[in-house]
């Protein structure tokens, strides 16, 4: 039982840290994502033989670059700690796409990019509808009509490979 409170004890400035700001799911989800994005851009234009899918990945480096630069300076002014790697979920299909080649790449990279941008997409606008933080709030309005582009144009690039939703 000691071991229990002591980890407990341990643990305390983590969870008085996120609840400082109501909105530190978010932040903390957003850079994830964000983290992410890139990555994954950086390896579609590595793997991808498919001249649209390397053009989607470079515009995901270029465009999720910029928003986490910008989440970062949002989230410093606020004292807000973001993460500084994807989630584990994220590094796992980022290890199973680093096996992939070809088509067979193309097919799940688009796939994923649709549903990430689809959840992502509900992530910012419960945000911007209903969060606490007004820099974190004014952050995801700014950053959701990128965000629809975004999947917009992966859906096109799926529609155009012969790729379905996931």
């Amino acid at each position: 039982m000691k071991h229990l409170t002591i980890s407990f004890a341990l643990m305390l400035p983590f969870i008085a840290h996120g609840a400082d700001n109501p909105d530190s799911t978010f932040y903390k989800h957003a850079a994830e994502g964000g983290i992410a994005e890139v990555e994954l851009g950086n390896l579609a234009q590595q793997k991808s033989h498919n001249q649209s899918v390397k053009d989607f990945g470079a515009m995901m480096v270029k465009d999720h670059s910029a928003a986490n630069d910008k989440l970062k300076s949002v989230a410093a002014s606020k004292n807000v700690t973001l993460p500084t790697s994807p989630s584990a979920t994220q590094m796992a299909t980022k290890a199973k796409l680093k096996v992939l080649s070809g088509e067979t790449f193309d097919k799940s990279y688009i796939k994923g990019m649709i549903k990430d941008h689809q959840e992502t997409i509900d992530l910012f606008k419960k945000e911007a509808s209903s969060g606490q933080d007004p820099d974190a709030k004014a952050f995801a309005v700014a950053t959701l009509p990128t965000l629809q582009v975004h999947l917009k144009t992966i859906q096109t690039v799926a529609a155009n490979a012969g790729v379905g939703s996931p």
